[in-house]
């Protein structure tokens, strides 16, 4: 089965508010690389809402935009993106799909289906499926900043800790850093 990856940008304070952060050219280089190492895209509705509001407009050339944010929007077109929803079931942005059912089953599937692996980018999904012990791998993009405000990774909090072993830190030039960890054996 494949690893199911959580990435998420994050304060020093663990905010995930999508409109924190540092949005550069290094920023989107990273999370591009993640993507094109992934087999697909998992999110939630409200981050599928998010995305579809201007990533397929960006990518039709319909909005102006830097070409590294075009060149984001050509590989999120292209990328198989799954939704769990419970309100919603038509998902009509370029290969997007609805995954319906119990979620632990139909996620397991998904990971069985994809063999490059799923990337998470949904934070109150990403709680979840940790809470079903279905995240194996965590990458986060640390920000250099404290918000002050939420959301907050893990927020409805977990059963027990989560022991993680890291695989590598690296800092960025506008002062942000990767951090990749594995779950610790």
């Amino acid at each position: 089965m494949s690893a199911l990856t959580f990435s998420m940008n994050v304060t020093l304070d663990g905010c995930v508010d999508h409109r924190e952060g540092i949005a550069d050219d290094e920023t989107h280089a990273y999370f591009t690389r993640l993507m094109d190492e992934s087999g697909a895209m998992l999110w939630g509705r409200t981050t599928y809402e998010m995305m579809e509001s201007s990533w397929p407009q960006i990518a039709r050339g319909e909005v102006d935009a830097p070409l590294a944010l075009r060149e984001w929007a050509l590989k999120l077109e292209a990328k198989p993106k799954y939704v769990v929803s419970t309100t919603r079931s038509d998902f009509p942005w370029t290969n997007s799909h609805h995954l319906a059912g119990e979620l632990s089953a139909t996620v397991r599937g998904l990971k069985e289906r994809t063999p490059e692996g799923v990337l998470v980018g949904s934070g109150r999904l990403a709680a979840e499926l940790d809470r079903l012990d279905l995240i194996d791998e965590y990458k986060f993009l640390v920000h250099p900043m404290i918000a002050g405000h939420g959301p907050r990774l893990h927020e409805g909090g977990l059963p027990a800790t989560r022991r993680l072993a890291l695989v590598s830190a690296e800092p960025l030039s506008n002062g942000a850093v990767a951090m990749h960890y594995r779950r610790a054996a």
